[in-house]
């Protein structure tokens, strides 16, 4: 009788290699797994920077710096805003853009600067794939504003006179590419009227030229210029949302005063560098949506004009897609072009 032995060992050996060698794979896979978990479980182990892409003390700086304290406690590690102006907020977004992808630099965005700024001044400092989404922070409305003594005591006065003599009321925003400037353009591609418009760097060294009395009137987001609303150092004509701002109840939309249509608002939130690790913007979604969740922070959002909006990073980039868009379709129609 044949002894198959030889054989049948032969074949136990090649079973027990397979074998070793799928069990190492699998062991390599867990501590994989384990290392990814703990990576992400460690995050953030130190600071943690976000640019503001204008400069401080406006509307996006405010926002920015109210939630991100939250975020500190939540995570456990400072969050360090960064001021970076310039470039209607491209320079802040260049910085970020370029950074490691680690998640240590982020970027706080507003529409109008991701969107819209690189159409407007042409700029390749960064492209929209350059960033991941992270969450939303709110909505925020503008308005349209004038000095306290101004001679204009109404929207129609304003428009009636802009109409009358092109280039002399003089109006200020933010920068190139803000919602403040495309909410100006809007105005005047609506209202068949030409403004002498004039782009700082952030909302407030406009606000400092219109509380001076330097220009007319300015397009600037709730927020930044509430306090001197509430001071009668400034008085409101017209919010540029589809409907009134809550803190602002008596005063008329630009819709409601005969521009049928029109809303223009702010949005804002945090992007990371593209590349991040997805559990690592998981995180800092979870701690930006539970800071956001906090009364405390939702009635001082409240406070300053904006309407906190949680969302998941997918919902935060679908927004973000749509106002690309928009910008593709007002630069196609020729309503972002401006005198550099």
């Amino acid at each position: 009788m044949a002894d198959h032995r030889p054989i049948l060992n032969h074949m136990g050996d090649k079973m027990i290699r397979k074998l070793e060698t799928t069990l190492k794979a699998a062991v390599a896979s867990m501590l994989l797994c384990a290392a990814g978990a703990a990576h992400a479980q460690a995050y953030p182990d130190r600071p943690v920077t976000v640019v503001v892409p204008y400069a401080a003390g406006g509307n996006l700086d405010v926002i920015t710096r109210v939630v991100t304290t939250e975020m500190s406690d939540i995570l456990g590690q400072p969050f360090v805003v960064e001021n970076r102006p310039g470039a209607g907020g491209s320079l802040g977004l260049a910085r970020v853009a370029k950074s490691d992808a680690d998640g240590y630099t982020l970027a706080a965005a507003a529409n109008g600067g991701f969107a819209f700024t690189p159409r407007i001044i042409k700029t390749d400092a960064f492209a929209p794939t350059d960033f991941a989404a992270v969450g939303m922070f709110g909505i925020t409305p503008l308005a349209l504003e004038v000095p306290a003594e101004s001679r204009f005591q109404s929207f129609d006065e304003l428009v009636s006179h802009a109409k009358q003599n092109p280039r002399m009321v003089s109006i200020g925003h933010a920068g190139h590419g803000t919602t403040n400037h495309v909410a100006i353009l809007l105005l005047q591609s609506a209202l068949d009227i030409e403004f002498n418009v004039i782009p700082y760097k952030g909302s407030a060294p406009a606000l400092n030229d219109v509380l001076g009395e330097q220009i007319d009137a300015i397009v600037d987001q709730i927020p930044s210029s509430l306090q001197h609303l509430q001071a009668k150092s400034l008085r409101a004509l017209a919010v540029t949302s589809q409907k009134r701002a809550a803190d602002l109840p008596e005063i008329p939309t630009v819709a409601e005063q005969g521009v049928a249509g029109f809303d223009v608002v702010t949005a804002s939130g945090l992007l990371a560098p593209a590349g991040v690790d997805p559990e690592i913007i998981n995180t800092l979604n979870r701690a930006l949506n539970e800071a956001l969740q906090k009364p405390s922070v939702r009635d001082r959002l409240i406070s300053l004009g904006t309407q906190s909006t949680p969302t998941t990073p997918a919902e935060f980039d679908a927004f973000l897609q749509s106002e690309i868009s928009k910008a593709e379709e007002l630069d196609r129609q020729g309503l972002l072009q401006v005198d550099q």
